[in-house]
This record gives C-alpha cells, structure tokens and sequence, in this order.
C-alpha cells in the first residue's frame, strides 16, 4: 500500500518541477520567433522593387512646384527607396538561401536595382538641398522696400539634411540656421519701419 503512495508523490513532484527560464531567454526566444515570422521570404521579397519611382522623381524635379513641396517629395521617395534596400538587406543577412533559390537571380537584379536608384536620387536630391543651402534667402520688393524672405520652410530644408545624413550636416544645420536668423531679423526691421511712418 505504501509504494503506490510514494510513487503517487514522486509522479506529482517530478511532473510539477519544470525548468524556469530567465526573462532575457523567454525575451530573445521570443525576438527570435518574431524576426523569422517577420522576414519576407522569397515571394514577399520578389514583390520589392524600386524601378516604379519615376512619377516621384518627377514631380520632385518639377521646377513650377513651390520649393518646400518639392524637397518634401525628395525626401519621401529617398525615404522610400531606404526602406525597400533596408527589406533586401534584412532578408538576405537573415535568410542567405534566399540567394540561392529558384528564380534569386531576379531577386539580386531587383536588390542591384534599388541600390543603384537610391544611390542616383541621393546624389540629386544631395545637389538640390546644397544648392538651397547655398542661396536659402531671395531679395523681395515690398511697399517700396527691398527685403530678405526664405526660399522655402527652414524646417523643411533642416529635415531633408537630417534624411541625407551627410557628413557635414551639422554645417548645413547650421548655415540654415544663420538664414533663418537674418529672414527674422529683415522682418524685424520691415515691421519697425511701417511703424516708424
């Protein structure tokens, strides 16, 4: 009668004892699971391709478009083909039989594709900024006086360096925010003279 009893006990004790697991290995087992459940294989990857950005680089390059508008297009397509070489780059380090697969030569083709199309919309949209860095203010006619106005939203212009992230963007930052002062301090001194009359 006693040996059931103890068997009993032991069954229910050895049954119960599980091993606990630390909250970082129960976090990268799960980190884990959701980088293999959220890399794209092969027929998601195939869908990625950069060479649809034509209308967007156009309309980005559209000279009758106000400034601001145009720069905000160049960053949203510069955004974009970032993103589509981010998916590329994920999925092959992740999955490198990705290169190796039926049909990879058209994926490696759409991943050159986009590298190549992100590299030539940087250099442009890299142009287009240093240029409005260069001259961000124009000379206006108002009510008889000459006075400084901005190109375009300095935050704008600030937004589109902080995309690029060049090298001397910190000079850039800067240089816009010299512009800005001088907008500020011409329509400091319109305001006093239309007072003063």
């Amino acid at each position: 009668m006693r040996l059931p009893a103890v068997a009993t006990v032991l069954l229910l004790s050895t049954t119960g004892c599980v091993k606990e697991i630390s909250s970082e290995e129960r976090l990268d087992r799960e980190t884990q699971l959701k980088q293999m459940s959220d890399t794209p294989d092969a027929a998601e990857l195939g869908k990625v391709h950069c060479d649809d950005t034509g209308e967007a680089l156009n309309q980005a390059r559209n000279v009758n478009m106000p400034e601001t508008d145009r720069v905000l297009r160049y960053i949203e397509l510069y955004t974009s083909l970032l993103k589509r070489n981010a998916t590329f780059e994920e999925a092959l380090a992740r999955n490198p039989d990705l290169h190796y697969m039926e049909g990879s030569e058209k994926l490696v083709a759409a991943r050159e594709a986009c590298i190549q199309q992100t590299a030539d919309v940087k250099v442009e949209f890299e142009t287009y900024v240093r240029e409005l860095v260069e001259v961000p203010t124009v000379q206006e006619i108002k009510g008889g006086n000459t006075v400084t106005v901005a190109r375009l939203d300095f935050a704008t212009l600030r937004q589109a360096i902080e995309t690029l992230n060049l090298d001397d963007k910190d000079q850039l930052v800067s240089r816009v925010s010299n512009a800005e002062k001088r907008v500020v301090k011409t329509e400091g001194e319109d305001a006093g003279r239309k007072r003063g009359k």
